[in-house]
């Protein structure tokens, strides 16, 4: 093929895309998956799991550890503990690439003490996944891995934040360990998982784990880069940032947040919120388009004229 068509055809797929990832369509290629782990270690988890000799946070910690190890290594990982009685921090491994020898000895160190303040929690582990989604331009998958054997101490923010988070494209995992009867928040997530002894445990974060690994496995993959090549990097990367812009902020905040009395945010406000998001991605995408379509002629113009 001569030269001057295929540049002709390689920046044609450029355009296709452009397009594509500006309508947030296909993968990205850009596909870290991103999930934090939030761990419940107040002091019921240091009850023993039924039938066994094994303590709760125990049986919690070998699981994970177990795991942790055949996690795909483009899998962020965080994990953030609550009520821990020996921490004064909350994020034991915060959200990052992996390095087991530091992951796995941020696992073992909880010890169980205090209370179970989970809707705080969530939050915070979701607003740090909200925070990696604006750095990797809104592609990659995010999800929440909560284990816990109780109720939340904080009903009420569990029931404000809860809905916004799914709403924001997070997705949320339940484990409950031991667990009488059925958690509050298995009606409310993606996935609620039972686990009465150590073997349930370990499949039960398992599958969370699997179902990580197989997200996002189709569309345009690692060549998509390659294929935009030909447009200025800098041109390529403010363009993706300005689609990925939006609804990133801190749960609680923005159009999407719910008031302190459960509501969501004045109407008026969040559609004329959601009217300048809109026309934002409409014009951008026209840019692209736009800038696309002109570098194509310019080219067209040139292998004629040569």
């Amino acid at each position: 093929m001569p030269l001057k068509n295929f540049k002709i055809i390689h920046l044609t797929q450029a355009a296709v895309i452009l397009l594509s990832l500006a309508m947030g369509v296909g993968q990205a290629a850009v596909d870290d998956h991103n999930v934090v782990i939030v761990l419940d270690a107040s002091g019921s988890m240091g009850g023993k799991m039924p039938g066994s000799s094994v303590m709760k946070m125990d049986a919690a910690k070998s699981a994970l550890k177990q795991v942790i190890r055949e996690v795909p290594w483009d899998t962020n990982i965080g994990l953030l503990v609550f009520s821990a009685g020996n921490l004064d921090v909350d994020w034991v491994y915060p959200l990052g690439p992996r390095n087991d020898d530091k992951l796995l000895a941020a696992i073992d160190r909880p010890e169980p003490f205090g209370g179970t303040p989970l809707g705080e929690y969530l939050k915070m582990g979701a607003d740090r996944l909200l925070k990696q989604r604006a750095e990797q331009y809104g592609y990659g998958t995010y999800r929440l891995l909560v284990v816990t054997d109780g109720e939340a101490g904080d009903p009420d923010m569990v029931e404000r934040f809860v809905p916004e988070i799914i709403a924001r494209g997070i997705i949320i995992d339940v484990i409950g360990v031991d667990m009488a009867g059925q958690h509050t928040l298995a009606t409310k997530v993606h996935s609620y998982r039972s686990a009465d002894n150590p073997g349930a445990l370990k499949t039960a974060i398992a599958d969370v784990f699997a179902e990580v690994a197989a997200a996002g496995t189709d569309g345009f993959g690692e060549d998509a880069f390659a294929v935009i090549e030909p447009i200025p990097q800098e041109m390529a990367v403010s363009m993706l940032k300005a689609l990925s812009s939006s609804g990133n902020q801190p749960i609680g905040e923005g159009p999407g947040a719910t008031g302190d009395d459960g509501r969501y945010g004045d109407s008026a406000s969040s559609s004329s919120s959601s009217c300048l998001t809109v026309l934002t991605s409409f014009f951008a995408v026209l840019i692209i388009g736009l800038v696309v379509f002109i570098m194509i002629i310019i080219l067209i113009v040139r292998a004629r004229r040569s």
